[in-house]
């Protein structure tokens, strides 16, 4: 698939590409800056024509994966609206708000930031969260990870794409119901970080059980 990985340059975003690519998948790197996207185009061994702004980024691709901190959430989203119409929109925006990155602090309007993008990109937009509780730092190396990933979205069919796209990079990715799930996904990375500073932990993460 043609993949857009919007705010592709950080950590978390060069870690999905990286995987991706290696899985086969054509990979955009989208910036608010070329120049931002071609530094991690370049960290990745991409051709430098894979290095776009994000609204390009998401024009050119099948599914788009936003991997922004939460502060550029909504500035990102309304800048890439319509290059997404009737597209795939992966989520991955964990409400973070420093310093108290330990503390739970989902939105209070939307109740997580994955109903937050779905009202902001609205109906012709189908947005699924994802990849809240994996390691950026992991996910650019090239060991194994043990973490599942808790996918939420409000159609199955969608959901099983992205599941698909998360086993082709190595991880076990689980139905975990509606898009409004999300924020019990959203809420465990704060959790995860304390458990990390708590047990001097690098990388905590979640595995489900019983199967």
């Amino acid at each position: 698939m043609k993949i857009a990985i919007l705010g592709g340059t950080g950590s978390l975003g060069t870690g999905l590409a990286k995987r991706w690519h290696q899985a086969g998948h054509e990979i955009f790197i989208g910036s608010r800056s070329i120049e931002s996207a071609l530094q991690a185009t370049n960290l990745l061994g991409l051709d430098d024509s894979r290095a776009c702004l994000n609204n390009h980024a998401a024009a050119m691709a099948d599914i788009a994966c936003l991997t922004v901190p939460f502060a550029h959430q909504a500035s990102t989203l309304e800048s890439v609206k319509l290059s997404l119409a009737n597209k795939i929109l992966i989520d991955a925006t964990v409400p973070l708000v420093p310093p108290k990155v330990m503390r739970v602090q989902l939105p209070q309007d939307d109740g997580c930031a994955a109903l937050m993008a779905q009202k902001i990109l609205g109906d012709e937009v189908r947005v699924v969260s994802a990849f809240q509780n994996i390691s950026a730092e992991l996910l650019q190396s090239d060991h194994s990870i043990n973490c599942d990933v808790l996918v939420c979205g409000d159609k199955r069919d969608d959901r099983d794409l992205v599941i698909n796209l998360i086993s082709d990079i190595g991880l076990k990715g689980w139905h975990a119901g509606p898009l409004c799930n999300s924020a019990a996904a959203e809420a465990l990375t704060s959790v995860l970080i304390a458990i990390n500073k708590n047990h001097e932990i690098s990388h905590s993460g979640i595995v489900i059980t019983g199967v």
